[in-house]
């Protein structure tokens, strides 16, 4: 059971109080979590007593630092259930997708080879392989979602399958908040020899992500959506992908030797790690997943769900309102995306940040899904390990006042 009130202790940001006099409530966890005080002295810590690069020197602060450096990446694969070696750290989920793009795809596809993707994709799982199809000539294959339940066309991906050899697939929409069926979505791809991408970047502050058990070829992992610092992620892939894998990026850091001749790099993820490390980012998201060690992944998504299929309910009486998903579904993961018919979405966000609710408005990095749904943009309120029931029953009551005075 979840010591709520404890939890929000941990997180001093909750107890702002906005401009206009209302307190934060904070409803955009989808785009970003909040940073547990721990998070934030643990960066502070690196900058005030040991700052240094890591790597590069044998003085006592860069000994300190490059330490820090590689327990972090220690406690993070632990975490998700890898070995270090197998963890590539990078700017998040997007430059994680990235370079499975440039670094494995761009050397091992060619013309006419398939990459299937779907229409729920946050567009960091779609530009890449138009990118790539523009340049190798593949093709890009996008398997729809179920206009009723919102889930995806699971015979629809069966049949696109045909043929194929990668299949790139969001664990978790960030607009719908539906856990795809991931382990079928692996076992089906493996059965027809393809290698499989997963964005991991909404599953993992949800739910224990095991990437030795799940099977895919890649895991992408953003930090900031899970108590970390921003600008930190990583890649989680195998041994032999990485052996098949060319450098995203040159520079310092994974070089083995450089002369006028040419250049010769280092092995393993040193090979993609150019650069100077995100060190405090490094050291945060390792003090946040040691934040996480001590609740049971599966509290948490309790707790998210019940929060999200109660929003859910009592939303869907209000006249006007409409929502895109299925919060009330086990396994979705605290996202309620939500319109108007008569309200803008832009109007509707601003008068709910009025009452102190912050809630995310727009496309949500995900075009082609809202083509798919019919609207141009939703609103969306998207919940977490902090929030409680008493802030959406509020929360209720201002969108409930918002829709009478304003529809």
């Amino acid at each position: 059971m979840l010591d709520i009130k404890a939890i929000r202790a941990d997180f001093p940001i909750l107890d702002r109080v906005l401009p206009n006099g209302k307190n934060l409530v904070y409803f955009d966890n989808a785009a970003t979590s909040q940073k547990p005080q721990c998070v934030i002295d643990a960066m502070s810590n690196f900058y005030e007593n040991y700052n240094s690069n890591a790597h590069r020197s044998n003085h006592t602060l860069a000994d300190e630092a490059s330490s820090a450096l590689e327990n972090a990446r220690n406690q993070i694969s632990n975490f998700f259930g890898a070995k270090p070696e197998n963890m590539i750290y990078t700017s998040g989920a997007t430059e994680a997708i990235n370079l499975v793009s440039y670094g494995w795809a761009k050397n091992n596809l060619d013309n006419g080879d398939v990459i299937v993707i779907t229409e729920m994709e946050h567009h960091a799982d779609i530009v890449p392989w138009q990118e790539l199809s523009k340049e190798k000539g593949v093709e890009v294959r996008y398997v729809p979602i179920n206009n009723e339940t919102f889930m995806l066309d699971m015979e629809a991906f069966e049949i696109a399958l045909d043929g194929a050899a990668l299949v790139c697939v969001t664990h978790t929409s960030n607009v719908l908040g539906i856990r795809n069926p991931i382990e079928e979505i692996i076992k089906m791809s493996k059965g027809k020899n393809c290698k499989v991408l997963i964005d991991c970047a909404q599953g993992a502050p949800h739910e224990k992500i095991n990437f030795e058990t799940l099977g895919a070829d890649f895991l992408a992992i953003s930090a900031h959506k899970m108590a970390g610092p921003t600008g930190i992620g990583c890649l989680l892939t195998s041994n032999e992908r990485i052996q098949e894998m060319g450098p995203f990026m040159t520079g310092g850091s994974m070089i083995k030797k450089v002369t006028t001749d040419g250049s010769t790099f280092k092995d393993g993820h040193e090979m993609f790690e150019t650069g100077t490390p995100r060190i405090a980012e490094a050291i945060g998201w390792g003090a946040a997943v040691e934040w996480l060690e001590q609740f049971n992944m599966v509290d948490i998504h309790n707790h998210v769900h019940g929060i999200a299929a109660y929003a859910g309910k009592e939303m869907i009486k209000i006249p006007g309102i409409k929502i895109f998903g299925d919060p009330s579904n086990r396994d979705s993961s605290g996202a309620v995306s939500f319109l108007h018919e008569t309200i803008q979405s832009q109007d509707l966000a601003l008068l709910l940040d009025q009452g102190g609710y912050a809630v995310r408005t727009g496309h949500h990095c995900a075009q082609p899904l809202m083509d798919a749904l019919g609207v141009p943009s939703t609103n969306r309120a998207s919940f977490w390990i902090y929030n409680t029931q008493e802030e959406v029953e509020g929360f209720i009551t201002h969108l409930k006042y918002i829709c009478e005075r304003f529809a």
